[in-house]
């Protein structure tokens, strides 16, 4: 079992370089991400683990399917199929399908996140 607490600070990450590394495109600033998995690997059907990223902001296309909790730090995801931006705090979660353009505008120093996802057809 692996616990994710809002109140304790996540560590253990794994620098995973820019945006770009990951397949997203950096729009404004010199966002820097980390992160680990604590189930499975991109390579499989599930899963899932923690991930963070500085102040910036970037254009992802989901390759997946995520369902994830804001642990630390404030972000605004904005759908950009329906221009929708919603405002995240710690405790805040959402699910993005696979397939959705999201731009992250990451509003604090750093962000955290704990999140499972699936590249299963929905």
């Amino acid at each position: 079992m692996r616990a994710f607490i809002l109140s304790a600070q996540q560590t253990g990450l794994d620098d995973w370089g820019i945006p770009e590394d990951v397949g997203a495109v950096t729009l404004e600033g010199e966002v820097r991400i980390a992160g680990r998995f604590d189930l499975g690997e991109p390579a499989g059907a599930v899963f899932g683990g923690v991930y963070a990223a500085t102040r910036g902001k970037y254009r992802v296309v989901y390759p997946f399917h995520e369902h994830a909790t804001l642990l630390s730090g404030n972000v605004e995801l904005t759908d950009e199929a329906t221009g929708l931006t919603v405002s995240y705090g710690p405790g805040d979660s959402w699910i993005i399908a696979k397939g959705t353009s999201v731009i992250w505008s990451i509003v604090s120093e750093r962000i955290c996140k704990s999140y499972l996802a699936t590249t299963a057809h929905a």
